[in-house]
């Protein structure tokens, strides 16, 4: 699984792997620091031993069974304040690629792929560096079950678990470089507006009434995301609340 994508314009044309990585995001951030990694470049790895969620969580996988890496790209067309974009764009990705080999994939806010019914199937860890010129890079970090049994750990799943087959991850792996690409083409061309449709159509529990937590527990409807990436929940008092990561959970 190191070959060089020829199913993309610039994204996998120079792929780095290693049978085992203590975290490819860290690394990936330690070969920009010294000029080694380009627009595109992937870090790609068997066995991940300190994959890292967001906000320092632990992210563990089975060796040479699941899709571990992380992507270089240089979106300096977006300002700070847009980092989200990078998200919706990559995580929509995520979703619509496994959506080609089962239904019922969603996005769960801020950085989750689930099935609907049987749990997290991955997630998504980007890291910007920032410089005076705005989002000098950003490193996209993936984490996707697919050939795993994830029986033994609450609130997962994989494509394994979901179908009973085992998969080929390369050929996963090609189609979802792809449609990075594509929706990071939108992205350049400033079509924000119809990513964050896409998005909103496969958000995880958009439009429903449920139980959430900010430090109360309450009922709501998720309405969406604001410009900055905020979650969006309507409580059913009629109050409109506005939460950054880690600020609600559902429940």
């Amino acid at each position: 699984m190191h070959k060089i994508l020829a199913n993309t314009v610039f994204l996998g044309k120079d792929i780095h792997f290693l049978t085992e990585c203590h975290s490819t995001n860290d690394l990936a951030l330690e070969k920009i620091r010294k000029r080694e990694l380009a627009e595109g470049s992937i870090i790609l790895t068997d066995s991940q031993t300190k994959g890292r969620g967001q906000r320092g969580n632990r992210w563990w996988s089975e060796p040479n069974k699941n899709l571990t890496f992380s992507l270089v790209l240089q979106p300096y067309f977006l300002d700070p304040s847009e980092q989200f974009e990078l998200n919706i764009a990559v995580s929509l990705a995520a979703a619509e690629t496994l959506s080609e080999y089962f239904p019922g994939i969603v996005v769960k806010w801020p950085n989750d792929i689930l099935h609907l019914e049987k749990g997290k199937l991955g997630g998504i860890l980007i890291e910007n560096i920032l410089s005076h010129k705005g989002i000098e890079y950003a490193v996209v970090g993936i984490g996707l079950n697919i050939n795993q049994a994830m029986k033994e750990i609450p609130f997962a799943t994989s494509l394994w678990d979901l179908t009973g087959k085992e998969w080929d991850r390369w050929e996963i792996f090609k189609l979802l470089i792809a449609k990075i690409e594509k929706n990071y083409v939108l992205l350049k061309k400033a079509e924000k507006k119809q990513l964050r449709q896409k998005y909103l159509e496969c958000l995880y529990r958009v439009y429903e009434n449920h139980k959430f937590d900010d430090g109360e527990v309450f009922e709501g409807e998720i309405l969406g995301i604001d410009q900055f990436g905020k979650l969006i929940i309507k409580k059913n008092d009629g109050s409109i609340n506005f939460y950054s990561f880690k600020e609600v959970k559902y429940l």
